[in-house]
């Protein structure tokens, strides 16, 4: 058997106020039954008028104030105050009091419980889907500026034999929470197959700030009184992640991306592996356009040498070479600027390993072709070189 707590009572004195102020030591109980017929009476005058709440203070022993919220003040006043006078009358004949009669105007009827209880009951007993209403009040509030709402409705709900609940909860309704302001209504539907009752809770906030709310506000004024900015930058939700991960931002980073998160280094890397220290530099099509234009030119000048030694032999052996060569650059550098275009990880592949492609080409050339296309380091290597040539020739 669950044993509910009333939300109202609950947080009595801590959230909210007693709807009726008053204190006596003699007659408790004949003011809480007069209290009882004050608001009975009330409520049966007033069943269109909207009351939220109506709270009763006694001023002495002969006087009592009484404090209507509505929704609908002009119902509850009346044509220049006829109906108000008319209520106020009837108050004092059942007290055999002064009676005081005020009305209050709900500023935002749409988040009050009381009121989207009766609501959701007058569309009940209009013959309105039990789900409809319950949906359209929950939207209402939740428009209106409420945090969460829960309304509930118990009963034989669409004519059905059996009685049932059934409620709907949108956002959050914090119950065990006694700085929540959570305002709770009740009202019930009479309809042809029954009386149908409906529950309404509203969450419209804490009333009392937490601590760390506190800190952070003594917090704020202080950096604004030493000339720093009110509120602090509060950092990304990535650089949360990144602090509590342990790595720094030389190290390692997280990148966001549509499918998850990847970490990769800081500097950047290839498609399939991560780029260090001993992989070569990625070569563009530019690079592979220069390296083409050296090759050619170191190709000429051995043809000019060979000619004027005369070494027909060497020059058809080194003009197949440099044909070679040609081809196998222009390739290459075909394939690049086509990779560059479809895609540009790719080139960095393809483009890395085109240096080693010309040199296994060349490798094919007479030594003397190899020798002059390689990088001359040793001016004496290189005399030595022609040397031998001639004698060749």
């Amino acid at each position: 058997m669950g044993q509910k707590i009333h939300p109202y009572g609950f947080r009595l004195g801590i959230v909210t106020d007693w709807k009726s102020r008053w204190y006596s030591d003699t007659d408790y109980a004949d003011q809480v039954n007069e209290d009882w017929d004050i608001r009975s009476y009330l409520q049966g005058e007033l069943k269109r008028g909207a009351v939220s709440r109506i709270d009763i203070e006694r001023i002495g022993d002969k006087k009592v104030q009484v404090d209507i919220h509505t929704a609908r003040p002009g119902v509850v006043i009346g044509r220049g105050g006829s109906e108000a006078e008319r209520l106020r009358s009837g108050l004092e004949k059942l007290t055999d009091k002064i009676v005081k009669f005020n009305v209050n105007e709900v500023q935002n009827a749409e988040t009050d419980a009381t009121l989207l209880a009766r609501s959701v009951a007058d569309q009940l007993e209009g013959r309105v889907s039990f789900r409809r209403a319950m949906k359209r009040a929950v939207s209402t509030a939740l428009k209106a500026g409420a945090e969460g709402v829960r309304v509930q409705a118990s009963g034989r709900l669409g004519g059905a034999d059996m009685g049932r609940r059934e409620w709907y909860l949108e956002g959050r309704v914090p119950l065990h929470t006694l700085r929540a302001d959570i305002d709770y209504g009740s009202a019930t539907a009479r309809t042809t197959v029954g009386a149908i009752g409906v529950k309404v809770w509203v969450y419209k906030g804490e009333v009392i700030p937490s601590l760390a709310a506190s800190r952070e506000k003594i917090a704020a004024e202080a950096r604004l009184a030493a000339g720093g900015p009110a509120q602090r930058r509060r950092k990304s939700a990535k650089s949360r992640a990144e602090e509590a991960a342990g790595a720094s931002g030389s190290q390692r980073r997280i990148i966001e991306a549509g499918g998850g998160k990847r970490l990769i280094e800081a500097g950047g890397g290839k498609r399939r592996g991560k780029r260090t220290e001993e992989t070569p530099a990625a070569m563009t099509t530019a690079d592979a356009r220069d390296a083409f234009e050296m090759a050619r030119s170191e190709a000429e000048e051995i043809l000019e040498a060979n000619a004027a030694t005369g070494a027909e032999a060497t020059e058809a052996s080194a003009t197949e070479a440099v044909a070679e060569t040609t081809e196998a650059v222009a390739e290459t550098t075909e394939a690049v600027a086509k990779e560059a275009v479809a895609a540009p990880e790719a080139v960095v592949e393809e483009t890395a390993a085109a240096p080693e492609g010309v040199v296994e080409e060349t490798a094919a050339a007479p030594e003397a072709v190899v020798e002059e296309a390689a990088p001359v380091e040793d001016a004496e290597a290189v005399e030595e070189t022609k040397e031998d040539e001639g004698g060749e020739a």
